[in-house]
């Protein structure tokens, strides 16, 4: 299987976090993904590169950047690219020569695309960050957490991975659409802000107040919330439209009133999370369990779905999203450094 952007041509300049999993969605897709490495040992982040399920779906050549033959192995495949990522500290692919002044004059037509946590300019363009400070001056970790209690840190997927790679992808399939060879500058600290537009309209509007855990979508609503079960576990509650809520204290054994969360709180304390599925099975009381990465794999919908795929023996996300005409599939293994360097010049330079 193809996927839709089968024939696209992608150079990934090898980095870590949000650059590799934008260049592994579109791989994920269809996409040609050619990953740059350099020689040497791998980043410490990355862990074991059999298991990086970041470079699944890609090919892997070597380059020195520090020598003119990297720098002209790299100027070669842009030139018989569409799409070059990027995910260094602005100005580093300048000073190595495959910044996007040497790039875009071997291809006029070539999607030069960078993410980097502030962006190409700003103050702090040149410093230091990770998710979290991109989350923490976007304005979107301030909302997360309970009323009286600090903002709570989600993994680094709503940064990194929703606010950078996401952004990303969406600014190079875009860029190609014009048909015009640029540079898209994505920048975490921008998708992350970009993220909160909704609740910046409701801020706007009157209907969110500017605190942590005292609005409906942030734990101050008691019908939308986390709940620990008898076993220690958790069960997520979002019966926000009334219907629903009807159906979930009916289900849960309680009574609407001034006293609710205590009421839904020691209710759920009075089973395990396994048995309150069983109670909320089939319903539209808007409540699942909380499951761990682990068991999210074995979950029956998901696993009815194909929502997660085993390819040698590893389980790990199949793509997203799904297509009628082109589906995606699980084409390759995580790529080892250096492994299709001959394969990638034979195919691309034919």
């Amino acid at each position: 299987m193809a996927g839709p952007l089968h024939g696209l041509r992608v150079v990934e300049l090898a980095g870590i976090g949000p650059a590799p999993f934008a260049a592994m969605l579109l791989a994920d897709l269809g996409a040609d993904v050619v990953r740059v490495d350099r020689p040497g040992p791998g980043s410490p982040l990355a862990g074991d590169p059999a298991h990086d399920l970041l470079n699944r779906g890609k090919r892997s050549v070597l380059a020195d950047l520090k020598t003119p033959d990297g720098v002209g192995l790299v100027l070669r495949l842009a030139a018989r690219a569409d799409v070059l990522i990027e995910g260094w500290r602005p100005g580093v692919a300048e000073r190595l020569g495959v910044g996007p002044e040497p790039v875009l004059a071997r291809n006029p037509l070539l999607v030069y695309g960078r993410m980097t946590g502030w962006g190409q300019d700003g103050p702090l363009a040149h410093t230091a960050g990770h998710d979290i400070g991109y989350l923490a001056l976007s304005g979107a970790l301030h909302p997360i957490g309970r009323a009286g209690g600090p903002p709570q840190v989600p993994v680094n997927l709503l940064g990194d991975f929703a606010g950078g790679s996401l952004y990303l992808v969406i600014g190079v399939l875009a860029a190609l659409r014009s048909g015009r060879g640029q540079v898209v500058d994505a920048a975490i600290v921008d998708g992350a802000a970009h993220l909160t537009t909704m609740l910046h309209g409701l801020l706007a509007a009157g209907a969110w107040r500017d605190e942590r855990g005292v609005n409906l979508l942030d734990t101050g609503a008691a019908r939308y919330d986390v709940y620990e079960t008898a076993d220690g576990r958790h069960m997520a509650v979002g019966a926000l439209e009334p219907r629903f809520f009807a159906e979930f204290i009916g289900l849960l054994g309680v009574s609407d009133g001034p006293g609710l969360r205590e009421e839904i709180s020691n209710a759920f304390a009075g089973r395990t999370r396994d048995e309150w599925v069983k109670v909320f099975a089939g319903s539209d009381a808007c409540v699942a369990p909380v499951l761990s990465l682990a068991e999210a794999t074995r979950d029956p919908h998901l696993v009815a779905r194909g929502t997660f795929a085993n390819r040698d023996g590893v389980p790990q996300p199949a793509p997203a999203p799904r297509f009628s005409a082109t589906p995606a599939s699980l084409r390759r293994p995580p790529a080892l450094p250096g492994a299709h360097t001959t394969d990638v010049l034979a195919d691309w330079e034919a």
